[in-house]
């Protein structure tokens, strides 16, 4: 049967079929893949026993309590038989642009959130069904088929319903909520559960008593503002299905960063400015491959209690050579190393870019550096 297609416009947020994939455990997955003799068994990538912090946990990790953002350390004390890898950031785009490629291929509204999720608007598909659960389960079906990897999915009508519903079946599992299901689901989803709460926000609803969607039902949204603050606004669209947020595949970036937990502590200038130009480099070779620069340099400095110092410089025009970013970066750590002579982790950015707009993926994560 041939499927009649309109041109993939914006549709309007009452009529909208929105899918959020999210890859399981998308970089140890990857190194499991790619790697048999990891199957099955804990893997951390990013971080060493001693050091450092895991950017992701297998499934096998979690089950002892591993989870990403984690101290290192943290983490082997959990799970002692855990197996840390060095990440393989070029690896994991890799095989990010050929999961994008099958998003695109269904819709042009695609708006990334990193590597390894996406929100998709399918209310007028490029090709498959008109059913968004169906084109979910094509996508996830077609994301194993190429990559041998597993996704989840959920399926609503707007972006916050998406996005919770795609963490309840995992791994590779699928939620839909449809608007009849959406009162009785927001009044029984926990407060903690409220993508966009963090954790402090949360605790502070529950200690006034606010644990789920339906203790919040009760107040109008100007109670909800009075009581919460801006957040009261958001809570009370979330709680009540008004999410009409668009799907935006110019999603907006506003900076693009490196940063590196070092296996050993460094206090040498010298070696402080060799891991600089590691960093520069990186982000350099993105800036020019999107041929989008900034006006904006900040360094990141941590101590190795933990305490972290950040320093900026911002130009009249933006920064378009390596050896310009090089310097700006040597100056601004010359400038502080007397305050902070001994660093855990650096980290470089730019930002205050000519096209705030230019994709929204996810550079570089916090992995340890290769040495």
């Amino acid at each position: 049967m041939k499927w009649k297609r309109k041109a993939n416009r914006l549709p309007p947020a009452s009529e909208r079929k929105i899918i959020h994939i999210d890859m399981d455990a998308f970089f140890a997955s990857v190194e499991q893949r790619d790697n048999p003799e990891l199957r099955g068994k804990p893997i951390a990538v990013g971080g060493s026993k001693m050091r450092g912090v895991v950017a992701a946990a297998s499934y096998e990790a979690r089950v002892f309590g591993v989870r990403s953002a984690m101290p290192s350390v943290t983490a082997q004390r959990l799970c002692p038989q855990l197996i840390f890898v060095r990440g393989n950031f070029d690896r994991y785009r890799e095989v990010s642009d050929q999961i994008r490629d099958i998003f695109i291929s269904y819709t042009d509204l695609v708006e990334p959130l990193s590597l390894d999720e996406a929100y998709l608007d399918v209310t007028e598909p490029k090709r498959g069904p008109a059913s968004a659960t169906l084109i979910a389960q094509a996508i996830r079906r077609e994301i194993f088929e190429r990559t041998q990897l597993t996704a989840s999915a959920g399926v609503s009508f707007n972006k916050f319903l998406a996005k919770v519903a795609s963490d309840i079946n995992k791994p590779n599992g699928m939620k839909v909520i449809t608007r009849a299901e959406a009162p009785a689901f927001l009044a029984a989803l926990p407060v903690k559960d409220f993508h966009g709460v963090g954790q402090k926000t949360a605790t502070r609803l529950e200690k006034m008593g606010f644990k789920t969607g339906k203790d919040l039902l009760v107040l109008s949204e100007l109670e909800m503002a009075q009581r919460f603050g801006k957040m009261g606004h958001h809570l009370y669209r979330i709680v009540h299905a008004l999410d009409n947020r668009p799907v935006n595949p110019h999603r907006i970036r506003k900076s693009i960063g490196a940063e590196r937990t070092y296996f050993e502590d460094v206090s040498s200038r010298q070696e402080m400015r060799e891991k600089l130009d590691w960093l520069a480099e990186k982000i350099f070779r993105y800036l020019k491959k999107q041929n989008n620069f900034g006006r904006t340099v900040t360094l990141k400095m941590k101590t190795p209690d933990f305490v972290v110092h950040t320093r900026s410089r911002s130009f009249a025009g933006e920064i378009r050579t390596l050896p310009d970013l090089r310097a700006t970066a040597y100056a601004l750590l010359d400038e502080n190393i007397d305050e902070v002579p001994t660093v855990r982790l650096l980290g470089l950015s730019i930002s205050n870019l000519e096209r705030e707009g230019a994709g929204g993926v996810q550079l570089l994560l916090p992995f340890d550096e290769e040495e």
